[in-house]
Formats: C-alpha cells, structure tokens, sequence
C-alpha cells in the first residue's frame, strides 16, 4: 500500500529533501530564497505538513547538487504522488486525516486505552454510541460517514499483509456501559474473537495494579518498515491531535508501553478476564 499512500510519500519526500539540504550545508533560509518562497514553507515541506510542486522539488534538487537526473526524476514523482486522492481523505474529519494515512500503512501499531475500545477493535453498534456519546448533536449523515470510516478502517486487520497489532486496555473498558448491555456483550465478544488473530495481541490492565506509568493519556504508537517514514505517536486530546516523532519522545512512550506489557494481565489471563466481563453483563 506504502506504494499509493500520499501520506507516506510526502513523509518520504520530506526526508529526502531535508537530508540533501542539510548534506548540502544549506538553511532552510536560503533554500526559501531559492524558491522565493517564506521559509516557513520549507519547514513546512520538510516536516511533511504540506506537499510540494514537483517543479519546486526539481529547483531544490539543483541547488542542492543533486545532478542525477534518475534520482531528480523519482522525488517529483514522489510528489506526484503525494498528492493523489485515496478514499481516507474524503472523511469530513480534516484532523483524523494524517494518522489514517499512517495507519493504514503502518507494520505495527501498539495502542494503549484508558476509556474507550479502541477504533479498530470496535463493532458498528458500539462505534456509533462512543461518537453519538462524544459529539452529540452530530449531523446524523455524517455520524454514519464516522462509523462507516471506522469499520472501514478495521479491514486491514482481516485482510493480506496486516500489521502487528497489541492492545493494551484499561479494565475499566470492559465495565463501562457504552451503548447498553446488548452492545457491550456483542462488544466484548468481538474483542475475544480478534484477539484470536494470530497478528493481535491483547492484554488488560487490571484495577489492581494501582498507579502506573500510563495514567498519563492514551496513545498510538505507529511503526514502519521503511526508515524514511519515520515511527510516529499519536495522541488524540481535547486540544487536538499531537504527532511526536522525536527520539527521545519515541522512547519515553516504548519505556511506557513495556513497562504497561509487563503489569498487565498475560493475553490468557486478560481473554479470561473479558470473558468474566461479557458474563457479567450477560446475567
């Protein structure tokens, strides 16, 4: 997929064009004065917050001295293609764009919850309370284009190639009342049989741990193959959505999400455990 994913071109692209700046002894200043350009535009490119015109990648390319035209040819190209529409960009949600994009292409995606199951663990019935629950109000076309886009987005997991994925789910998850007893039962069930997947792994955090490292927030950790996209996490607040992609960001949330796999319940013990929950709610 990573070949047709405007998200993951431009990330590519943004890369490649950084480092050839930066092996040129070049500024971001003087590359804008280049392009006649702000150099927040530059930032801009590098940082993959937007695309850029092939014909501007083309001048940045000669003056940074890159004289082959082969390797000129395949960054236009890139975006080229970085541009193209693909079907997560038509969602009316603008700031859930990027991370689809990564998502979908990712070869790992570790993923911890506080409150909620998770968007690809969830069923259309409980998707459409958890939205209706936090944004009410909501015109009802574009809540079924939301519920629509997220089991859309669960096909990867049941399709060739899916990524990695481990989920770490706060107890409380399975004990809240989302949607009433009927949808969570089907829920919990739904859990249960994809943890079967042989590529899903997931495990609960118990009440009884007590204070962990994760109180913090909920977060996607997004890992690629490809060194030049760059392993990402995600973390959807109340403020927006935050991409952090530095290193020493990178290894604060792997510290946290080991030490969350190392207190939490085995995969056994934690199907056990969703299977009590779905009793519960099934007496």
């Amino acid at each position: 997929m990573a070949g047709t994913n405007p998200t993951l071109r431009r990330r590519q692209l943004a890369s490649r064009l950084r480092e050839l700046r930066e092996q040129a002894g070049k500024s971001i200043k003087e590359a804008a004065e280049q392009l006649e350009c702000s150099p927040a535009k530059i930032s801009r490119i590098e940082t993959a917050q937007r695309g850029a015109l092939p014909r501007d990648v083309r001048d940045l390319c000669l003056f940074y001295g890159m004289t082959e035209q082969t390797q000129i040819d395949v960054l236009m190209s890139l975006a080229r293609e970085a541009k193209q529409q693909v079907w997560w960009q038509e969602t009316e949600d603008v700031d859930f764009r990027p991370f689809l994009g990564l998502e979908i292409d990712a070869t790992s995606i570790s993923e911890y919850e506080t409150t909620t199951v998770p968007g690809l663990l969830q069923t259309e019935e409980y998707a459409r309370a958890i939205i209706k629950g936090y944004l009410p109000g909501m015109d009802p076309d574009v809540l079924e284009e939301r519920v629509a886009y997220r089991l859309r987005r669960q096909e990867r997991l049941h399709g060739p190639n899916p990524p990695k994925y481990w989920v770490l789910l706060d107890e409380s998850v399975l004990h809240r009342h989302v949607g009433g007893v009927d949808v969570m039962r089907k829920q919990l069930e739904h859990i249960e049989e994809t943890s079967e997947l042989p590529h899903v792994t997931i495990q609960v955090i118990p009440f009884t741990v007590g204070a962990h490292m994760g109180f913090d927030s909920a977060f996607v950790l997004l890992e690629f193959s490809d060194p030049t996209i760059g392993d990402t996490v995600y973390l959807d607040t109340l403020m927006g959505s935050f991409y952090l992609e530095k290193a020493k960001e990178l290894e604060r949330f792997r510290e946290t999400l080991n030490h969350l796999r190392a207190v939490a319940l085995s995969p056994q013990e934690s199907a056990a455990h969703i299977a009590r929950a779905y009793d519960r709610f099934a007496a």
